[in-house]
């Protein structure tokens, strides 16, 4: 054992129910930290069972992928048929990875459980990652490729084509998600995307829904949204994008939103949020009523990761016990932030920094 180690190890000794924050501020260390360092522990047989892991207010689970995301950027108009002049790049992507970042930076103890290939790309992700979210209960696959995701845009930042490659989560069963309930459960939050198998997706609802654990999933894409299943009691908060909702309602968004939002709130979904472009979002609760807002003027540098950053957003502003509406407002101002960058998660993305945004947009131009 390294000293970090040793020491982690003599406090689980004297108190076996230490929770990760108490030893992070023992220690003088992050919380994702703390983590891959009981990680370590656990690897090496020192910790056997989790019996240090209880119930942390504020805490975050995200389920789902994490890819090796690949960007290739047209320098002028595209042209069909021909060589383009590009610039290229890589960033550590995946929508449950992302939202996971973005929380991370936002100072929200966070945990990403997904799976990755035993692959150089899949260690470089894990490691890209861990600053900022605990990836200790993440696993590495024999044989699979990492996730990727490879996205071609514009040279105005607007996407033309994406290309993705996500067998690996094919290889996530509920056993997988099962065996790391125990910590899933101490969460206040669990966000779930449905790159997931459509049978771990139904029965992670389902067992959210059984032990009452507040559950936001997003639907990453149409043809992956046709996973969720007709009953979506358990979900407490939906977030969709407009072809997404035409997916699993049938209906037409442009005429028939109003039709759309009744009919998943009466499936059993408690709150959902639609995010409509340049239109902004609107919502919908069973409890708190309906609302819009449109979409801040923002000069858009790259819409990669606009919405994981959204989602993130409204999820740190509930975490906070903020309503939905207010929550929108903070999901706006993250996807404000994300937008002006090259990044899919904004280097700049900081507590201090969304609030003073959030002040900017909505103290002023929408009160």
């Amino acid at each position: 054992m390294n000293e970090k180690e040793r020491q982690i190890f003599e406090l689980i000794k004297e108190n076996p129910y230490i929770t990760q924050n108490e030893l992070a501020q023992k220690l003088q260390l992050s919380r994702p930290a703390v983590a891959n360092y009981i990680s370590s522990l656990m690897k090496k047989g020192k910790i056997i069972g989790r019996a240090y892991i209880v119930k942390e207010e504020g805490t975050v689970v995200c389920l789902g992928g994490a890819n090796v995301d690949k960007k290739v950027v047209f320098q002028e108009k595209m042209q069909m048929y021909t060589s383009n002049p590009v610039r290229s790049y890589k960033t550590a992507g995946g929508v449950a990875r992302n939202v996971a970042e973005n929380l991370g930076r936002l100072g929200v103890n966070v945990s990403l459980i997904t799976a990755v290939g035993d692959d150089t790309e899949g260690k470089w992700l894990l490691e890209q990652s861990k600053r900022w979210m605990d990836v200790s209960l993440s696993w590495s696959v024999p044989n699979a490729s990492t996730g990727n995701y490879t996205a071609v845009l514009s040279d105005d930042g607007e996407m033309v084509l994406a290309l993705a490659d996500m067998d690996i989560y094919e290889q996530v069963d509920f056993s997988s998600i099962e065996s790391r309930w125990n910590f899933i459960g101490a969460s206040s939050y669990v966000f779930l995307d449905t790159n997931l198998p459509k049978e771990t997706i139904e029965q992670t609802i389902e067992r959210c829904d059984q032990e009452n654990i507040r559950l936001c999933v997003n639907l990453v894409s149409a043809p992956k949204a046709k996973k969720l299943p007709e009953q979506l009691d358990g979900i407490n908060l939906l977030i969709a994008n407009r072809d997404e909702v035409e997916a699993i309602t049938g209906l037409n968004v442009e005429t028939e939103l109003e039709e759309a939002a009744d009919q998943l709130l009466n499936r059993g979904v408690e709150q959902f949020i639609i995010t409509l472009g340049k239109k902004g979002v609107r919502y919908y609760s069973k409890s708190d009523g309906s609302g819009h807002f449109p979409a801040p003027n923002v000069d858009v540098k790259d819409v990669t990761g606009a919405g994981d950053s959204l989602a993130a957003g409204v999820l740190y502003a509930l975490n906070k016990q903020k309503d939905l509406k207010t929550a929108c407002k903070y999901g706006l101002a993250s996807s404000y932030i994300t937008l002006q960058s090259n990044d899919t998660v904004a280097s700049e993305m900081n507590a201090d920094y969304l609030e003073t945004v959030y002040s900017k947009l909505f103290m002023s131009e929408y009160q």
